[in-house]
């Protein structure tokens, strides 16, 4: 396969240019420089995303993904045909992938297209303050691709959705030697009680659907965060708990199976602004047949996957109802950790299913088919 060096100089910037959530400027910067003069449009817009356009035809593609990392130092360096660095799977990789397709796509293949490809700044971070502010700055496309990894020759299907609620218990403070139990105590008992509702609620769907679930299906429950404190007069403990919803569990349901919990007396909750429902499109359309072709043609063998975390996706798929799903190569099971690498070769061959896509979804009828699967 032909090795672009334009592209690898690209990633090679975006990966080197650390940019976690909030510190996002720098790289976008770096991209725009390499960018100029390959392509009809880009500028960093006014919450400091990326926007990048190319064409001016009728059928328009955006692909979303996002130019923020979560924090950590992971070494920049290419070893054995794979490039180390944070963001190199998630998600500077993806998007990368997207905008070397896009300044390699030839002039006479842009007659029908409009292709957008932005990089949100937030997505790692709560709010995703970049994807709602595309929402209200970008058009709707007629189709979304959604710059996350699902390697090279697979597609993404669908994202669990998430919600957070935190749990507060408060006592006033007194001897460790008395028998009165503690906040932490409290806060303890009621995150026992959550984990035993999730635990009751999910074997009821689990016998619903014969006595297994997958992962993606199953409502999962975790702490993700615990405090402590006390001022002399009153002691705290406090606990973030995070869900991860499948798509029979939207944000409301899961709100009124909290609001059935046998709280204990001290205990407070206060649910925080992320919930998400999941999201799930169809197996088959004109998207996804294009993706088929393109992995074929690359000599790849196509795959779906559904993704037990969430992405921008989340974010827009109720405002923007089109044809979506997510692509970008690399492992995701590499996400957030110290041995996050992309695989050189993925990322060269996930270029071209790129440019195959598009000139394929130029050649058809826009799909008017619902996104949501039955």
């Amino acid at each position: 396969m032909t090795t672009d060096p334009y592209a690898r100089t690209l990633l090679h910037e975006a990966i080197a240019t650390a940019s976690p959530s909030g510190s996002e400027e720098a790289v976008v910067t770096a991209l725009l420089a390499l960018l100029e003069d390959r392509v009809d449009e880009a500028y960093r817009d006014e919450v400091g995303n990326l926007v990048v356009r190319r064409g001016e035809g009728p059928t328009r593609i955006t692909m979303l993904g996002h130019v923020d990392t979560v924090p950590g130092d992971v070494p920049v360096l290419e070893s054995d045909g794979a490039l180390y660095g944070r963001g190199s799977v998630d998600a500077k990789g993806p998007l990368v992938a997207s905008l070397a397709a896009l300044t390699a796509l030839p002039r006479e293949a842009l007659t029908g297209l409009e292709l957008r490809v932005i990089g949100a700044v937030g997505e790692e971070a709560p709010g995703s303050i970049g994807a709602r502010h595309v929402l209200r700055t970008q058009p709707q496309p007629d189709y979304l691709i959604i710059n996350e990894p699902s390697g090279w020759d697979a597609v993404t299907l669908g994202y669990k959705g998430t919600y957070r609620t935190t749990i507060r218990a408060t006592r006033p403070s007194h001897h460790a030697a008395g028998p009165d139990p503690t906040a932490s105590d409290d806060l303890l008992d009621a995150i026992m009680r959550v984990r035993q509702t999730l635990q009751d609620a999910q074997a009821e769907e689990r016998a619903a659907a014969g006595g297994t679930l997958r992962a993606f299906d199953a409502l999962q429950g975790k702490v993700l965060q615990l405090r402590h404190a006390h001022d002399g007069l009153e002691e705290r403990a406090e606990a973030v708990f995070g869900m991860r919803l499948p798509p029979t569990w939207p944000p409301d349901r899961v709100a009124s199976l909290l609001d059935g919990v046998d709280w204990p007396s001290t205990v407070t909750r206060e649910d925080g602004e992320e919930r998400l429902p999941a999201v799930k499109t169809v197996a088959d359309g004109t998207l996804q047949r294009a993706f088929r072709t393109a992995i074929r043609a690359q000599r790849g063998t196509p795959r779906r996957v559904v993704k037990t975390g969430t992405s921008d996706w989340n974010v827009v798929h109720e405002a923007w109802p089109v044809p979506t799903l997510a692509y970008g190569p690399g492992d995701a099971g590499l996400d957030h950790t110290p041995n996050e690498h992309l695989d050189l070769g993925a990322f060269d061959a996930s270029i071209e299913v790129l440019k195959t896509v598009w000139q394929r979804l130029a050649e058809a009828p826009v799909d008017r088919q619902s996104p949501e699967s039955s």
